[in-house]
């Protein structure tokens, strides 16, 4: 049995594919960054996932591509753990802009986009992936990410800067109590999820001028950092993976279009695309 999986900072999709390459099952956890969940929780978050826990000494091969895999001590954190519960099985780690390549160009050259929970970019130049600067996480990049925006809206509606038509929407539907927040933020585990959470509230007012306005300039600030330094033309395929990509697909074409630059596609969940990579590669 081999488990193919791809691990965001919110939630980790999970394939099992046997020795015919077909698929057994699939299963969804919570997300599983190395980089900011405790080892205990990670574990937890695995075993507690009775699918996978039942064929955990059938298991023979893991392929784990997750966030906060992108450096070595979280990454063998996370091997670690694996090897410990799949006692048979030989464990290989990449990060998630890794399986983000494979799912949307398989061995071609392209620009390839994350724009989820948080974000990330690479140039893939047929061989490896090519990128600007490591990803340093919530607090200090990830521009245009669920996160971002959360981020974004709290702080537009704390200083009044949210129409106040949609500042009582946004009240509605969240916890806004500022013991709350700083609760959420600096005393809970996961608070990248946490400010992503309140992102959800754009996709049902993203006709909404602020709305957009806010979607717009998060994506072109991503641009600017996060592609335009590439130097690339239109000529080069772009790719963009993530629920924030796939949800505001429309306003993310109008900003490439102004940076004279066209999206190839946008893909929601890399999970389908990456499970057809493996099995086209696996011998």
């Amino acid at each position: 049995m081999i488990l193919i999986a791809d691990g965001g900072s919110t939630k980790a999709d999970w394939i099992a594919i046997n020795k015919n390459k077909e698929e057994e099952f699939r299963v969804r956890t919570l997300g599983l960054n190395p980089a900011i969940v405790p080892e205990k929780e990670l574990n937890n978050r695995i075993i507690n996932m009775f699918q996978l826990i039942n064929i955990k000494d059938d298991v023979e091969e893991i392929h784990f591509y997750g966030a906060g895999c992108g450096t070595p001590k979280p990454t063998q954190i996370l091997k670690e753990i694996l090897e410990t519960i799949f006692v048979n099985a030989k464990v290989f780690i990449a990060e998630d802009m890794l399986a983000a390549v494979y799912a949307a160009t398989g061995k071609k050259p392209a620009l390839v986009c994350i724009l989820g929970t948080g974000s990330n970019s690479c140039y893939f130049n047929g061989t490896k992936m090519e990128m600007l600067a490591a990803s340093l996480g919530y607090i200090l990049m990830d521009e245009a990410s669920g996160n971002y925006f959360g981020k974004k809206l709290i702080i537009d509606y704390y200083y009044n800067k949210m129409p106040s038509k949609i500042a009582k929407k946004f009240e509605a539907e969240f916890d806004l109590d500022a013991d709350q927040i700083k609760k959420n933020l600096y005393r809970e585990p996961n608070p990248n999820m946490y400010l992503a959470s309140f992102a959800k509230f754009m996709f049902n007012f993203k006709e909404d001028k602020y709305i957009r306005r806010i979607i717009k300039k998060g994506f072109q600030e991503f641009f600017k950092y996060r592609i335009l330094p590439y130097n690339k033309n239109a000529e080069t395929p772009i790719y963009f993976i993530g629920s924030i990509a796939h949800y505001f697909r429309d306003i993310l074409e109008k900003i490439a279009k102004k940076n004279n630059l066209v999206i190839t596609d946008v893909i929601q969940r890399p999970i389908d695309n990456l499970l057809e990579y493996h099995k086209n590669n696996i011998n």
